[in-house]
């Protein structure tokens, strides 16, 4: 999943772990809860006061300090982050996540992604042959690769905030790079591209509708936007709680049905074609990561600059919890694909994708 709210890049090197410490603990030490907005009392998405708390969290991602709470509208089933992360929280809470200091952890990640990646392929595939492709919360360009390998002709546009997409370019995995909000960005770009997607970008953003509003203003008529989200309607979704993967806070700011989204998107002109939520099941985002997410918490990393400084003691034993929590990582990833038959036979996952295509112009008269 891409960074999409201004993550900080992070050089490597002794000097520079020391300065992220020193920053880091500087933050923290005046408190986090400012970077919190006051509590909103009705839906964002249909403005419902029938709000109910779904669940509250630590940070899962990194166990930077702060509590976080989902509420769930009673009127729509939109889920969303309430108080919601300021700006400056934003980048606080994805700084060295994306880029920095657990980069290299992401981009062994992204690199297990490649089954979701041809999935997305062939959906599309079956729909439209895309000359010029924009790739909305691109990250390094992992999946403009793959796709670049079916659509060899095609050009492959990045947008993103950190400097991951300037590293696709680099790499030849990205035409061309475009760093900013996609609101912002959006006039310039318009009529260029035949497809936009957005994978798993739309659950980061602070508005969604704004983000919608973007791509029909892109788009040309009879253009595609590709969208892939989680689900929160996957029954896994609540019995797992926070330790549900998906709903990944503090990052993940919104959570819509795929009712929601179809109606939105029609609001904009742009008309669903096609949808997939069994084929579009990850298989290891349930059980596996819930997992990784109960041993991460018990023993995080002690090299992490936001954390305290820990010991030889500490690593040692760290190390050693190695070898007791592998066994729990192989029976819970076995669990996780034992699920996946079933997700698709009931047409069910923890993640779902929709096509839609802009209307194309109708002569008047």
């Amino acid at each position: 999943m891409a960074a999409q709210e201004t993550p900080t890049a992070y050089v490597g090197g002794t000097g520079d772990m020391a300065a992220s410490r020193m920053r880091y603990q500087s933050e923290m030490s005046i408190g986090v809860d400012r970077f919190l907005e006051p509590r909103n009392t009705e839906c964002p998405w249909c403005n419902s006061a029938a709000l109910k708390v779904l669940l509250r969290s630590p940070d899962v991602v990194q166990h930077k300090p702060g509590r976080f709470t989902l509420e769930e509208c009673g009127g729509c089933g939109h889920v969303f982050q309430n108080p919601r992360l300021t700006p400056e929280g934003l980048e606080f809470y994805y700084r060295d996540c994306y880029d920095g200091y657990q980069e290299a952890l992401r981009e062994r990640m992204f690199k297990l992604q490649a089954a979701t990646y041809r999935g997305r392929i062939a959906f599309l595939d079956r729909h439209a042959s895309p000359k010029a492709w924009l790739d909305v919360g691109a990250g390094h360009g992992h999946f403009c690769r793959a796709a670049r390998a079916h659509w060899p002709n095609a050009v492959f546009d990045g947008l993103d905030f950190g400097d991951g997409v300037d590293k696709g370019v680099r790499r030849g995995w990205i035409d061309r790079s475009h760093r900013g909000p996609f609101p912002e960005l959006a006039d310039d770009l318009t009529g260029r591209y035949d497809v936009v997607s957005m994978h798993h970008y739309l659950e980061h953003t602070l508005d969604p509708f704004a983000e919608l509003d973007a791509a029909a203003r892109v788009l040309p008529p009879g253009g595609h936007l590709l969208i892939e989200v989680p689900d929160p309607e996957w029954p896994l979704s609540r019995v797992l709680g926070r330790r549900w993967n998906p709903w990944c806070q503090p990052q993940h700011l919104h959570m819509f049905p795929i009712g929601n989204l179809k109606e939105a998107l029609r609001n904009r002109g742009l008309d669903p074609v096609a949808e997939e939520r069994g084929m579009a099941h990850q298989t290891g985002a349930d059980l596996l990561m819930a997992t990784v997410q109960f041993w991460n918490a018990l023993m995080p990393d002690p090299d992490a600059p936001w954390l305290p400084s820990r010991g030889t003691g500490y690593r040692m034993s760290r190390k050693a919890a190695l070898v007791a929590k592998a066994p729990s990582l192989a029976l819970a990833g076995f669990l996780d694909v034992l699920i996946l038959p079933a997700a698709r036979s009931a047409n069910r996952g923890n993640a779902y994708r929709v096509l839609a295509r802009k209307a194309p112009y109708r002569a008047e008269g």
